[in-house]
């Protein structure tokens, strides 16, 4: 499937990026070549595939959330600017109407 230079600078424009000629042409190059590959992997028939979401076969180890006392935590506060009941006060960023 061939990407036009014009769509590698409509890509480039929405990505904010200035190409020249030669760039646009070897990014068109780069992006038809990945989706040719594409279009080569829906032809691979995983009918008898099981959906995984890793390659390999791992346990991941769970564990039990359990709250522990941070032992520095008064050290931290030392340095803070201000504070309200052991919180730290940052400026606001986002506005309330």
């Amino acid at each position: 499937m061939a990407i036009s230079i014009e769509e590698v600078y409509k890509i480039a424009h929405l990505c904010r990026l200035e190409l020249d000629e030669k760039e646009a042409q070897i990014f068109s190059n780069e992006l038809s070549r990945i989706l040719d590959y594409f279009k080569k992997l829906q032809l691979l028939d995983t009918e008898k595939i099981p959906p995984t979401f890793h390659t390999l076969r791992i346990k991941t180890p769970f564990r039990e959330d359990e709250p522990k006392v941070f032992p520095y935590i008064e050290d931290i506060l030392k340095n803070a600017p201000q504070l309200y009941e052991k919180m730290i006060l940052v400026p606001r960023v986002v506005k309330i109407k």
